[in-house]
């Protein structure tokens, strides 16, 4: 069932959304080498606790995971696509870190998502980084009351595809509200012209995920959570939570 959001729900969940834009933008600012990604999980506490906000991440627990989720952000490096737990692995010169960051304010859900380097970074992870990005932005721009689900995954698969990269087999957005995961589900790639219509008051969370080496397969790390590149390759995540309105598409996890 997908629930149609009031224009008084949209400004909640847009409270909710500053938050996370706050946290990401906080952890990406204190992201340096020499940083551990559980020292940059404390930032993001220390936002969402200063903002009386909650983590819907903190203990989350789907079927497919053998324990809750320990931190308020996932932070994946390199060849780790989402699901990146926080260690105190110190960041290294070139690394490429995706952080992903959900918040929840009076009962509201807000989810995002972004990548960047630290230190000095290799020219063909800017470029996954930028077509992330403009894969986010073409399936925001498609997000519009008339359109179907599946113009914003054609949107996003469509960057991706003409850039070389992979696609992240089974994995991909989702509607959001009183719960992070709420239906529907977003791929990152279909149909122009296909799935459930777009209207006003349905929020969904973006999110291409990509896969540098041009394959779609990934695998479990050790940790069970943890999701990586079959060949190594790096990936990058980007993503926002976006209402649809008549006004056109309101991004909800922008500073």
């Amino acid at each position: 069932m997908v629930e149609i959001k009031t224009d008084t729900a949209l400004d909640a969940m847009r409270a909710t959304g500053r938050v996370v834009a706050e946290a990401l933008d906080a952890v990406r600012g204190a992201a340096e080498v020499g940083v551990s990604p559980r020292e940059l999980d404390e930032v993001a506490r220390g936002v969402l606790r200063d903002a009386g906000a909650s983590s819907p991440f903190l203990g989350y627990r789907p079927h497919f995971a053998p324990t809750p989720f320990p931190a308020v952000v996932c932070i994946s490096v390199n060849d780790a696509i989402v699901h990146g737990i926080p260690s105190d692995q110190r960041l290294r010169d070139g690394d490429l870190v995706s952080v992903d960051c959900g918040a929840v304010v009076d009962g509201w859900a807000g989810d995002a998502a972004v990548s960047f380097t630290v230190g000095t970074p290799r020219p063909d992870d800017l470029r996954l980084i930028a077509t992330a990005e403009a894969a986010l932005e073409a399936g925001i721009a498609a997000a519009v009351p008339g359109a179907r689900i599946g113009d914003i995954s054609h949107a996003v698969g469509r960057v991706c595809r003409d850039a070389g990269y992979g696609i992240m087999a089974d994995y991909g957005g989702h509607g959001i509200g009183r719960r992070m995961h709420e239906d529907p589900p977003v791929p990152n790639e279909g149909r122009p012209g296909r799935g459930m219509p777009l209207r006003h008051g349905m929020v969904l969370a973006i999110e291409p995920m990509l896969l540098a080496g041009g394959l779609d397969d990934y695998r479990t790390g050790a940790d069970g959570w943890t999701l990586l590149t079959t060949d190594g390759s790096r990936a990058a995540h980007a993503e926002h939570t976006v209402a649809i309105t008549d006004d056109g598409p309101r991004v909800l996890t922008a500073l």
